[in-house]
């Protein structure tokens, strides 16, 4: 079985691990690589769960902590391999988020009497929908790994703290119409046409800014793809308008769907996936850190850990605006920040 070298430097090893492809629902080869490479410590004990693994230190210590990251990435995109160049890991994943992996994984090798028992999260899943999820379904099979005190997800935020989550809410909105010859077409009713006046109301909405603990949470609607037509000589009679809501998260799922139906009360409206967001929380890691948080404008899986009573952050290396492009890259800089002050939190 291949393994990684857990005491190379935090760079190589972030190389190495953008170097094994891990798009949604293909992480099983770097699933066994990490997971061979744990057993291999001896002072971790270590589960694997579908294409997750989890590895957790047993010292006894008062306090327990979850530092979680997903192995999982989007589809490639022309940046494979890795590259290093200018102190910056460049490749698919460097930034979302296999340089926190990294990091995390780091941890897990060299701190063997951590003064906070840890359990390592690396799991599947995470960039797709909610229900293929791999904190999920370790929830559902194996809910006692998941007992803490409190959890880092490794998610990028530029070495600093992002607080709390946004939730996000897909639904697919059909506009109807009646079907036609298109060289007859004045006997039908064009659904792609009429869809302009529910993009139209799209483009001219004005999403709330709302403030929580002096952290602003900017909220978005969107049309994200439209669907339409069955052949080229046809006037289609649907259009499929699909919508992503992002929302504060001082507001339930069902509170966010409510808004989006009055939105567009007229139209046949079906929600296709909603999670709620995760209030802004503080950790012991927030004192060490000793930074002003920044609202997280996205979701995460500290929303999953929120409604486990998990006290939870965002904290990682890389710009959280470069996730998913074809240029991501992480600062060799802030690696090794993430890495220093995370054993630092672990030490103390």
């Amino acid at each position: 079985m291949t393994t990684l070298d857990l005491t190379a430097d935090v760079v190589a090893l972030t190389r190495a691990l953008v170097d094994i492809p891990s798009e949604s629902g293909r992480e099983g080869v770097l699933a066994d690589t990490v997971e061979a490479s744990l057993l291999a410590l001896g002072h971790l004990t270590v589960d694997r769960i579908g294409h997750s693994v989890v590895a957790r230190t047993t010292c006894g210590r008062p306090e327990r902590v979850i530092i979680a990251g997903h192995l999982d990435t989007v589809p490639v995109n022309g940046n494979l391999p890795s590259r290093l160049v200018d102190d910056r890991v460049y490749g698919l994943g460097a930034c979302d988020m296999k340089g926190g992996v990294a990091v995390a994984l780091r941890l897990a090798a060299r701190l063997t009497r951590p003064v906070r028992d840890v359990t390592f999260v690396f799991y599947e899943c995470e960039e797709i929908v909610s229900n293929r999820n791999g904190l999920a379904r370790i929830l559902a099979e194996r809910p006692e790994l998941l007992v803490a005190d409190s959890a880092v997800l490794m998610e990028p935020s530029d070495a600093g703290i992002e607080a709390g989550c946004q939730g996000t809410l897909t639904a697919e909105i059909t506009v109807r119409g009646e079907r036609a010859h298109t060289a007859r077409s004045w006997m039908g009713v064009n659904a792609a046409h009429k869809a302009a006046t529910l993009l139209r109301r799209l483009d001219e909405h004005v999403s709330a800014e709302v403030v929580i603990g002096g952290l602003v949470y900017r909220e978005g609607l969107n049309a994200v793809a439209v669907r339409s037509g069955v052949a080229g000589n046809v006037v289609p009679d649907e259009c499929v308008v699909t919508v992503n809501h992002r929302f504060a998260p001082s507001r339930s799922a069902s509170q966010a769907e409510a808004y989006v139906r009055g939105l567009f009360p007229e139209y046949d409206l079906k929600v296709t996936d909603v999670a709620a967001g995760a209030m802004p929380a503080t950790t012991t890691l927030t004192e060490v850190l000793d930074v002003e948080p920044r609202p997280k404008l996205g979701w995460t899986d500290v929303a999953r850990f929120t409604e486990l009573g998990i006290p939870s952050l965002n904290y990682g290396p890389g710009d959280p605006t470069l996730a998913h492009t074809a240029g991501e890259f992480v600062p060799v800089a802030q690696l090794r920040a993430c890495e220093a002050t995370l054993t630092r939190w672990l030490s103390l």
